[in-house]
């Protein structure tokens, strides 16, 4: 069978959510509350990274520097392996961004296609969202929308996630892997799950 995997980035490749990380390291008071309207879905991705980035007190090489010490899971890269040679393709959506991504691709010699935010520094950060889907707005990157364009000819169409900004694409998907926010959301919505903590469990199901 023909597969292409869809992977969120924060807190499901990494062991730690980057931006969270990063948000607690960096800004003032005020971004939890920030935070809490953006998972309340009262402000957009966009608004939100705009609002939090103001509160920011380092630069590029900061956000580069805290970004070098987050690990990825330990089964990842056996993950891609596999992928590779069954032929199964594989595109990272991140409503994050593009430079913590870009960080840990260099980290651990990763190369993959993937679409996310893009964090800009000049005299402070700004966010730019060219995946945006201006109907919706909600999601900097419209995880749903670059799932139907990148589908393919593929049979199924696999989600793997953990957030706030994966249940619209796994909505949208023929199976899902889930763990945290995202698998309790697939569940109370009747939304085909199966849950994952490590990728090996996820290599497990293939090779099944």
């Amino acid at each position: 069978m023909k597969r292409v995997f869809f992977l969120d980035f924060d807190g499901t490749i990494t062991k730690t959510d980057t931006c969270f990380l990063m948000v607690k390291t960096f800004a003032g008071e005020g971004w939890k509350e920030i935070d809490e309207m953006w998972e309340r879905k009262e402000i957009t991705t966009e608004e939100c990274a705009s609002l939090t980035f103001k509160l920011f007190q380092a630069d590029m090489d900061d956000v580069k520097k805290l970004i070098e010490t987050v690990e990825i899971n330990e089964h990842f890269l056996d993950f891609l392996q596999l992928c590779r040679k069954e032929g199964h393709a594989v595109y990272i959506l991140s409503d994050g961004y593009d430079v913590i991504i870009e960080t840990l691709f260099k980290k651990y010699g990763i190369e993959l296609p993937y679409y996310a935010n893009r964090m800009i520094y000049q005299d402070g950060f700004e966010i730019d969202c060219p995946y945006l889907n201006p109907e919706c707005g909600q999601c900097g990157t419209c995880k749903s929308s670059l799932m139907k364009r990148l589908k393919g000819d593929a049979e199924q169409a696999i989600y793997v996630g953990d957030g706030y900004s994966d249940t619209c694409p796994a909505g949208k998907a023929d199976l899902v892997f889930a763990k945290g926010f995202l698998y309790r959301y697939c569940l109370e919505k009747g939304i085909p799950v199966v849950r994952f903590e490590t990728f090996q469990d996820i290599i497990e199901q293939i090779k099944e």
